[in-house]
C-alpha cells in the first residue's frame, strides 16, 4: 500500500512555508543591514530607550491636546487628572538615568557573555506570531504572581513596588516609572521568554517591540477607539482601563495585560470604562 503524499501536496506546502518566510525576509534583511549596530553592547539600551520614548511621544502629545480639545478629552479614563511638565521630566529622567546605570551593565555582561548571532534567514510568519503571543502569555502570568506578592507582601511592596504607585492616575511616562529591583524583574522576565522558546533574533525584537508598547498603552490613561482591549474580544484584554483602576484602588487587577488570571485568582475589577 502507497501512503507517500503527492508530489503536489508537498509542493504547495514548501511553496507555502515560503512564502510565509519571503513575508519577513525583506525585514530581517533591512535589520541586518545595520549588523554593525546590531552587534554593538550599545544596541540593547538604545533599542529599549527609543522605542519606550517613541511609545510615549503620542500619548503626551494628546496629553497636551485633550486638554484644550473636548473631542479628545472624552477618552481620558481620569478626565480631571492631567500630568503636568513638573510630573513628566521626573519620569524621563528615572528612565534615563536607570537605562544608563544599570540596564547598560546588565546588557554589557549579556552581549560579552553571549555574543550576538545573526541568522541569514527570516523566521516564518506564523512561528513569529505564535511565539510572540506566548511570551506575551508567559510576561503576564509571570508578572501577575510578582505583582500580586509586591501587594500582598507589605514590606516588599514598600520597599520595591510603592514609588511606581506614586500616580494614582496614570499617564504613558509612568511606565518606567519604579524601582530598579522592578524594572530589573520585568526586564529578565521580557528576556527570558524569548530565550527559553529558542526565539529567531527578529521575533525576538518584535515582542520586546510589542512589550514595551502594551505597557505604554496600559498606563496612558486613555480608551480610545482603537485600544487593544477593544479588538481582543470577549472581555479577555484589560489594557487601559483594567491597569487605570489597579492604580486607583491598589487591591486588584493584578495582571498587566489579560484579565484570566486575575478572575481565577478573584482579584479582578470590573473597570469603569468598560
Amino acid at each position: 500500500m502507497n501512503c507517500s503524499v503527492p508530489d503536489g501536496v508537498l509542493h504547495c506546502y514548501a511553496m507555502d512555508r515560503q512564502q510565509d518566510r519571503l513575508c519577513l525576509q525583506f525585514l530581517w534583511d533591512f535589520v541586518t543591514a545595520k549588523k554593525p549596530l546590531i552587534n554593538s553592547p550599545f544596541f540593547p539600551v538604545l533599542f529599549s530607550f527609543t522605542a519606550y520614548m517613541a511609545f510615549c511621544l503620542p500619548y503626551i502629545a494628546l496629553d497636551f491636546f485633550s486638554t484644550r480639545l473636548p473631542n479628545l478629552r472624552k477618552y481620558k479614563i481620569q478626565p480631571q487628572n492631567y500630568p503636568t511638565l513638573g510630573m513628566m521630566v521626573p519620569c524621563i529622567i528615572q528612565s534615563a538615568y536607570h537605562h544608563v546605570v544599570w540596564i547598560f551593565p546588565v546588557t554589557f555582561l549579556h552581549w560579552y557573555w553571549k555574543p550576538v548571532n545573526l541568522p541569514v534567514i527570516a523566521p516564518e510568519l506564523p512561528e513569529v506570531l505564535l511565539q510572540v503571543v506566548i511570551c506575551l502569555l508567559l510576561f503576564d502570568f509571570e508578572y501577575f504572581l510578582w505583582h500580586l506578592l509586591h501587594h500582598r507582601v507589605p514590606w516588599l511592596y514598600k520597599t520595591f513596588h510603592k514609588v511606581h504607585h506614586k500616580h494614582i492616575s496614570t499617564f504613558a511616562l509612568t511606565t518606567q516609572y519604579s524601582s530598579v529591583w522592578e524594572l530589573l524583574s520585568l526586564g529578565f522576565f521580557a528576556a527570558i521568554n524569548p530565550l527559553l522558546l529558542g526565539c529567531h533574533p527578529l521575533t525576538e525584537m518584535i515582542f520586546f517591540l510589542v512589550n514595551i508598547w502594551l505597557s505604554v498603552e496600559d498606563h496612558s490613561g486613555y480608551d480610545l477607539p482603537w485600544s487593544t482591549h477593544r479588538l481582543v474580544p470577549f472581555g479577555w484584554y484589560g489594557g487601559a482601563p483594567h491597569h487605570d483602576l489597579h492604580h486607583l484602588k491598589f487591591k486588584s487587577n493584578y495582571a498587566p495585560y489579560f484579565t484570566h488570571w486575575d478572575r481565577l485568582f478573584g482579584t479582578f475589577t470590573e473597570s469603569h470604562c468598560s
